[in-house]
């Protein structure tokens, strides 16, 4: 990928009879939603725009609702219904809810003047948990969060199947020359990472030699670190994904380096990633690692089935949506104190997020979480905020200095010390975002279409 289009959503509100603005955004990610390889990059580009317009259409069709939660309640059960008659899977129609969803709550708190983490804590949102998972009933927000959202989160550090690993791998022609670590080597040496996570490619040979590479490379640079695998759905039966996991157990010095694992994310495809008998699959791998889903946790509910059937929890994204994803961490919480022996897990992943809107908002949720480290690759696979305009530019190095810092070609990009960033711009915003943009700075949808990418820039 050499291009992707960027949503920025604008919803105009009423609240209260206060008129307010509300943003959302992300990048229009072709082959995560749906995986299919049949479908072209246009076509599924096309798709999501579907989806979101749909939302957008609900959105504005609704009746008055009391409470923000109310109204995400309605959108998303019509979504829903719509869906069941399109080819559409639910993480893609759920990603357009996601979108309406955290323009509300962006709106809801600057008209409040609220923080995030206030609104939350307090419930000003409405949110109704028990509509969601009955076992949640008399479960308040309060209760799940800490009393205060946290100052700074550990990066980690996405090492997909094509990075360069030292600097001896990047050759001269693929060298990119924007002023940023390129080379995983020179990354961690740069930032001080101590959180990584792994893509694995599903070829036990390809894997196997990979890994013990990498944890080569790490253990020469000697810091302490921790890592999680990305299965990335390559393997079609859990059978498959344990001769890989047998394979890499009998090597020594890998065997070392698994030591460090946190947890293993969705190595199962989707399309089987949740059927009844899997159950008895992992009950018969009683050592089993900790296994999460991700692109299964398309809709309420997928993760209860996916907790019972065996895995060890679930990821958090702000394109799957905040009260879902919110849900499930207080599900979680309930039964962490009902089965203190059992491990139950919420990580935080990304879609290669980056600001102005979409990276802040999903860093103000995790604040409030407390979750203590979060993959974040848009700072790696972006030229900072180079593409945005200079207005935007100079408004995100303004209100938000602690999070980011000019680089000396003049572009802001994320300012990552010791391994982590710092949140404190983003907890005191409403939603993250610590000013509000003017949108007549990008293309109107209407005016765009597909063939605009530069695909070879």
């Amino acid at each position: 990928m050499t291009a992707v289009p960027h949503l920025i959503l604008r919803l105009s509100l009423k609240i209260n009879g206060k008129q307010c603005v509300g943003f959302a955004a992300d990048h229009l990610p072709p082959k995560w939603f749906t995986k299919d390889p049949a479908s072209s990059l246009g076509e599924e580009v096309e798709d999501m725009f579907t989806v979101i317009r749909h939302a957008c259409d609900i959105a504005v069709h609704c009746r008055p609702a009391d409470t923000v939660f109310s109204l995400w309640y309605e959108i998303y059960t019509n979504q829903k219904n719509w869906a069941e008659d399109t080819t559409f899977p639910s993480l893609l129609w759920g990603f357009g809810v996601s979108l309406v969803e955290r323009a509300l709550i962006d709106g809801f708190c600057k008209v409040n003047n609220l923080n995030f983490a206030q609104a939350v804590r307090k419930n000003a949102l409405g949110m109704r948990l028990d509509i969601l998972y009955k076992e949640l009933r008399g479960i308040s927000p309060a209760q799940i969060v800490p009393s205060h959202p946290i100052d700074m989160i550990q990066i980690r550090h996405t090492i997909g199947m094509g990075d360069p690993v030292t600097d001896g791998d990047v050759s001269a022609e693929d060298t990119l020359n924007d002023g940023l670590p390129q080379s995983l080597e020179d990354i961690v040496k740069t930032y001080a990472l101590k959180y990584f996570k792994i893509k694995l490619s599903g070829d036990i040979q390809t894997d196997t030699d990979r890994l013990r590479y990498i944890a080569e490379v790490l253990n020469k640079i000697g810091l302490e670190y921790a890592f999680t695998l990305d299965g990335n759905e390559n393997y079609h039966a859990l059978t498959t994904f344990k001769e890989l996991w047998d394979s890499l157990a009998s090597i020594q010095e890998i065997t070392t380096f698994l030591s460090r694992l946190i947890f293993i994310e969705q190595p199962l495809h989707r399309d089987i990633a949740l059927a009844d008998e899997l159950r008895f699959d992992l009950d018969q791998w009683p050592d089993h690692p900790a296994i999460i889903i991700d692109e299964s946790d398309g809709r309420v509910g997928d993760l209860k089935k996916a907790l019972e059937i065996g895995y060890a929890g679930t990821s958090y994204k702000n394109c799957k949506g905040f009260f879902k994803g919110f849900a499930n961490a207080s599900y979680m919480h309930v039964l962490r104190h009902q089965q203190p022996g059992r491990p139950f897990i919420l990580s935080s992943e990304d879609l290669s997020t980056v600001g102005p809107i979409s990276l802040l908002q999903d860093l103000a949720v995790l604040a409030t979480l407390g979750l203590q480290h979060t993959e974040r690759n848009g700072h790696h696979y972006f030229k900072g905020l180079s593409m945005l305009p200079d207005l935007i530019q100079d408004d995100v190095l303004h209100y938000h200095s602690d999070l980011f810092k000019r680089h000396v070609e003049g572009f802001p990009t994320l300012d990552i010390s010791d391994g982590g960033i710092k949140l404190g711009s983003i907890i005191k915003a409403p939603f993250g975002m610590g000013f509000d943009m003017d949108t007549s700075k990008f293309m109107p949808l209407e005016d765009w279409h597909y063939d605009m990418l530069d695909m070879d820039d």
